[in-house]
């Protein structure tokens, strides 16, 4: 008998060579159905493998991540199968999942595969799967899985069996199909309901662009076929609220060819809209002690050698600038942390200066391949919300627990309600690649565990994700949609301040070395509006909105009491526009909602003669009649209540 601990805690015994299947079996029909797949002492396995020894369960299913990758990563065969049923002749590259389906690369040879084969694959999918073919694992000697292939003539996977060590490879097979894989696999194809093949595009062997372009295949599957309805409208809403399409219409940003790629203009909507969010995180800054400073846009080339950046980035940074004097270099600063070593060095600190906080909106640059860019998402230019805390290593819990209070409160402020904080430590079956002495990285993978802890924070703690100079925290939002965004970071740094030899006097008279803190609440600007824009669809709470308000005047008898309004406003710092044109009322409300302006005052006969203004909300339709000063108590009590004032 061997000891199976399950993740409430409890132990249980069954007999040597249990699967996953049979422990599902032992607590539930209901869940032995659905298990996809067991997690063993940390590692994923197909759970009909046999467990010869005492280990920790968890038993995954479609709820579970690892048990929609298992899916997917099935699911990816199962496509394989199909399209080597209809194109006999097809050679397989590499099918894994991602974080939303899978794909597939495949040469097809002379054959180009499009959206309108997309059809007949997805039909042959279904056909298999009711053919309920098991997944089964084979261990496989290399010499075996070389004849196999070479038979096959699939050059492909011959040449991702160069690099394994014999003893570690095994087979699947599925139905007719046979793959070279590690796994873990679902149980049988029965699981899956429905299939959609998403897009073709192309993808050089293993990312070498001297090698063949094989057509790379995406798709994604589901238990249910509801799932996959569900899948796609949210898929057509998506669409609407891409943050590219309404930057256009809202004009809040802009891409020029001949400013060049990836570098994006910010139109006088979206600068309003930019420097809002600037202003609001100064504010909490202050709030937090933080102290603002500016750097220079360039660097030369001996402070990113000293930080280690050039190494890094020099092949993504754009190409150096030379002055007239020789061997004098110059780089557009791919990040702002060496400039603000450089700060932290002008003079003399002491342990009492300590912490030392200091925070910037820094512009920096990377030279992004074309390929890559996407939008705001992924530019060539982009200003970070930057902050470094130099502080003594007994002060990184508290100072990490201060910035974690920063990075809530701006999610929450911003309606992002929905996230999760992905604790990343180093491999401790690794530690060569990482700096610093094991006693430091205890003390600050201890403080960032406990500080997210105290914070009540839903976490996942990822063995080897840590930078090589510290530990950090990634926070990890999904948005309206459901879709999974990387927007705040805090990262613990023992590289730089050894790199720019950083000290501080200590209570005991010696020199020390501070532990830098890195943190960005926002990560880049760009980014975050990016996904602001599409978690809100572009309604904009109201205290960040470009237009909070429109006056419409009814016909141009009303112009003056328009502007009177208007003007009434503007001493409130309420900003918008008056709507002047020769236009019926109906239009230019149809217009304004078409801007997602928040308020709408219209005003006309009865609204002069009683100075009064009636009132639309976006997306609401009509509050009434109000005085001015009763619209401006309403609009900032709405602030106020956002700000928990």
């Amino acid at each position: 008998m061997i000891k199976i601990t399950l993740p409430d805690g409890s132990i249980r015994e069954f007999p040597k060579g249990v699967t996953g299947y049979e422990i599902a079996s032992s607590i539930s029909e209901g869940l032995a159905r659905n298990v996809l797949a067991a997690k063993v002492n940390g590692e994923v396995w197909d759970s009909t493998r046999p467990i010869e020894n005492d280990a920790t369960v968890q038993l995954l299913t479609w709820n579970d991540p690892e048990g929609k990758s298992t899916f997917w990563h099935s699911s990816a065969h199962l496509m394989a199968e199909a399209i080597e049923a209809l194109y006999p002749n097809v050679q397989f590259g590499i099918g894994p999942p991602i974080e939303n389906g899978f794909y597939y690369d495949i040469d097809l040879g002379e054959k180009q595969l499009s959206q309108d084969d997309f059809a007949a694959i997805e039909k042959k999918m279904l056909e298999l799967t009711k053919e309920k073919s098991a997944f089964q694992r084979q261990p496989i000697s290399k010499a075996e899985a070389i004849e196999y292939f070479t038979q096959k003539g699939d050059k492909y996977k011959l040449d991702l069996l160069k690099d394994l060590p014999d003893g570690s490879i095994t087979f699947y097979h599925q139905g007719n199909f046979t793959d070279l894989c590690k796994g873990p696999h679902i149980p049988n194809t029965g699981f899956i309901k429905a299939a959609k093949l998403m897009n073709v595009a192309g993808a050089y062997w293993r990312g070498d662009e001297k090698s063949k372009q094989l057509t790379r295949v995406y798709a994604i599957t589901f238990p249910k076929q509801k799932e996959l309805t569900e899948y796609l409208e949210r898929l057509e809403e998506a669409k609407k609220r891409d943050h590219r399409k309404l930057g256009k219409e809202l004009e809040l940003f802009a891409f020029s060819e001949k400013v060049g790629m990836g570098l994006p203009l910010w139109l006088p909507k979206g600068t309003l809209l930019r420097e809002r969010l600037e202003q609001f995180m100064r504010k909490a800054q202050v709030k937090a002690g933080y102290s603002p400073v500016v750097t220079p846009h360039i660097g030369s080339k001996e402070l990113y050698v000293t930080s280690g950046h050039y190494e890094k980035y020099g092949a993504d940074s754009f190409q150096p600038i030379r002055t007239p004097n020789e061997n004098e270099e110059f780089f557009l600063k791919p990040m702002n942390c060496p400039h603000h070593c450089e700060i932290y060095k002008t003079k003399p600190r002491s342990y009492r200066d300590l912490p030392l906080r200091l925070a910037e909106f820094g512009t920096v640059y990377r030279y992004e391949q074309s390929g890559e860019l996407h939008g705001l998402t992924r530019v060539r230019g982009f200003t970070q919300d930057d902050a470094h805390i130099f502080c003594r290593p007994d002060q990184v819990k508290e100072e990490f627990t201060k910035v974690i209070d920063l990075v809530i409160y701006t999610f929450k402020t911003l309606g992002f309600e929905d996230y999760t904080a992905q604790i990343s430590l180093r491999d401790p079956e690794n530690k060569a690649k990482y700096i610093g002495s094991d006693e430091l990285w205890e003390k600050a993978e201890q403080a960032i565990i406990e500080a997210a802890h105290e914070k009540n924070l839903t976490t996942v703690t990822e063995l080897g994700e840590a930078a090589f100079y510290g530990p950090k925290l990634d926070f990890m939002v999904r948005d309206a949609l459901g879709r999974k965004w990387q927007l705040g970071t805090i990262q613990v740094d023992y590289n730089l301040p050894e790199r720019f030899q950083l000290e501080y006097n200590g209570s005991d008279n010696e020199k020390h070395r501070p532990v830098m803190i890195h943190r960005a609440p926002f990560g880049s600007l760009e980014r975050f509006v990016a996904v602001l824009i599409e978690h809100c669809a572009g309604n904009f709470p109201l205290w960040l909105s470009p237009e909070q308000i429109a006056v419409l005047p009814i016909s141009e008898k009303y112009h003056d009491y328009a502007q009177q309004v208007y003007d009434r406003l503007m001493q409130e710092d309420i900003r918008g526009y008056i709507d002047n044109r020769d236009e019926k009322i109906g239009r230019k409300i149809r217009d304004a909602e078409v801007k997602k302006v928040s308020y709408m005052l219209i005003v006309g006969e009865k609204e002069q003669e009683n100075e009064i203004v009636s009132v639309r909300k976006h997306g609401e339709g009509d509050l009434g009649n109000m005085t001015v000063d009763l619209f401006v108590n309403h609009f900032k009590s709405i602030i106020a209540e956002t700000f928990g004032q």
